[in-house]
């Protein structure tokens, strides 16, 4: 194994939209620093079962609804 190849693995503190925060090991920062998140789990479409757009640039989602219109 090489030295001195690998980052500094240290504690964080992660905080999350709602204010709460946790304790968690990464090679983000220096120890201590603090990583507020701008998406986490309560907030993203993807966790929260809430409702997602699609944004169409270029024309790319209108041609490929029209590509498969009516295939089920």
């Amino acid at each position: 194994m090489k030295p001195d190849i690998h980052p500094e693995y240290h504690m964080i503190t992660v905080v999350m939209n709602d204010g709460t925060e946790y304790q968690t090991k990464s090679t983000y920062g220096k120890p201590g620093d603090r990583l507020v998140l701008d998406i986490d789990p309560t907030t993203h479409p993807a966790w929260t079962g809430g409702e997602q757009r699609l944004l169409d640039r270029g024309g790319r989602l209108s041609r490929f609804k029209d590509k498969y219109k009516g295939f089920v």
